[in-house]
């Protein structure tokens, strides 16, 4: 519907401009939210090694694929259908457009737009675990895990937060998803990959870690830095409004990811002597994923300080999970979007005149109780039905050749 139209149907003209612009700057969100996608997939497959490209790949592809599919189906109308009792909504399914008002709008937008805006947080949520699980989960499992979080896990939640639930009345705060959908993948990852235990020759017969070099830095940094790119369409896209204070949201989103880099880099640099490439990279996720919750409300100091407490607690978070808790997650997601994205979501009651600290934490709690307990519910079934994880053989080999009967490298020398 163009302008012209707007205005034949009673609009006013300037409504009917604002509209239009209100629709062009959340579906630019929504396109850049999509294409983190791309990020999330150079990150992983340059995190973990060649022989497992291919199965990252088509991992990622997938998340996006049948996380459209299945929220489209179901999960939209969890999350934002007509409410029942702040838990779950509870109509629009399989025609999500059914919950369009009169004139075709949902929230105030065009019932397509609101849609696949929220289609493409979806998939985010879900592409998430693929990196904590990378190298040893069968393809099948993978994909019946991807459909269970649209449908199951990402929408009761985020039907709470965003969709008139219970913790939306109580003021609960997380502007772009940092618990909604960061740490919620987060605590699916940390599920999936203790399930499945570690990769083979992760830990030696005394339970020291042993590192497992990625093989490709170069792709790993181009996928942060498609990840920082397209974080201004999250956080800023989250108004769905081409509001006046886009630039300070950006501003935010900018700093904390500055802050956390920076320490992250010479945490790396005091504890190892020198300045760690990986962590640093991830360092700069842990400041963004922090700063999703409150980017609109806190000030661009307190953004500096959260970003930088981001940076700090992803180094020893990965160091935890690695060698004292012995869970193998080869990309670092349990620490970056997990913990970093719980840490930002209460920290924005911390330094946001607007909102409480006691809230936030209860809003943290109770999401990250409802989702570890689906996700060990829904981990446990695939595991018992379908097998979560490959043969050993299958395993050393690589998951290209035997998952996919082929190699993202041809004639490549690979190194067990």
């Amino acid at each position: 519907m163009g302008l012209t139209d707007l205005i034949a149907g009673g609009m006013d003209s300037i409504d009917a401009t604002a509209l239009l612009i209100n629709v062009m700057w959340t579906m630019l969100g929504a396109i850049l939210v999509y294409f983190m996608q791309a990020g999330f997939a150079m990150c992983e497959a340059g995190f973990t090694r060649a022989k497992n490209t291919g199965n990252i790949l088509m991992k990622n592809m997938m998340d996006f694929v049948l996380g459209s599919i299945f929220f489209f189906i179901f999960g939209f109308a969890l999350m934002h259908g007509t409410d029942w009792n702040g838990i779950v909504g509870i109509k629009g399914f399989f025609d999500p457009t059914s919950l369009a008002d009169a004139d075709g709008m949902i929230n105030g937008l065009p019932a397509g737009v609101f849609i696949i805006f929220h289609t493409v947080f979806c998939a985010t949520a879900a592409t998430i675990v693929s990196g904590s699980m990378a190298e040893r989960t069968k393809f099948a499992a993978y994909l019946a895990y991807s459909a269970a979080i649209s449908i199951f896990i990402y929408p009761i939640t985020g039907h709470w937060i965003w969709g008139g639930g219970w913790l939306s009345e109580l003021g609960f705060h997380d502007f772009a998803g940092s618990t909604a959908v960061h740490m919620v993948g987060g605590i699916c990852a940390l599920v999936g990959a203790k399930i499945l235990g570690p990769r083979i020759g992760k830990y030696d017969k005394e339970g020291k870690a042993r590192a497992i070099p990625g093989h490709n830095l170069a792709i790993a940094a181009l996928g942060v830095f498609i990840l920082w790119f397209c974080w201004f369409g999250f956080n800023c896209g989250s108004t769905t409004a081409a509001t006046t204070n886009l630039g300070d949201i950006a501003m935010t989103t900018n700093l904390a990811a500055a802050a956390a880099t920076l320490m992250a880099l010479i945490v790396t640099w005091v504890r190892y002597g020198k300045p760690d490439v990986s962590m640093t990279f991830n360092g700069s996720l842990a400041g963004l994923v922090a700063i999703t919750a409150g980017c609109d409300a806190v000030s661009n100091w307190s953004a500096i300080i959260i970003g930088a407490i981001a940076g700090v607690l992803v180094v020893f978070s990965v160091e935890f999970f690695d060698k004292v808790a012995k869970i193998d997650d080869p990309v670092g997601a349990i620490s970056v979007h997990g913990v970093c994205g719980a840490t930002g979501t209460i920290l924005t009651g911390v330094f946001s005149p607007d909102y409480t600290f006691g809230t936030q934490l209860l809003g943290v709690a109770a999401t990250a109780a409802y989702v570890f307990v689906l996700a060990i519910i829904i981990f446990t079934i695939i595991d018992k039905t379908i097998g979560l994880r490959v043969s050993k053989e299958e395993e050393i080999d690589g998951l290209d050749v035997h998952e996919h009967g082929c190699s993202a490298y041809a004639d490549f020398n690979f190194r067990i």
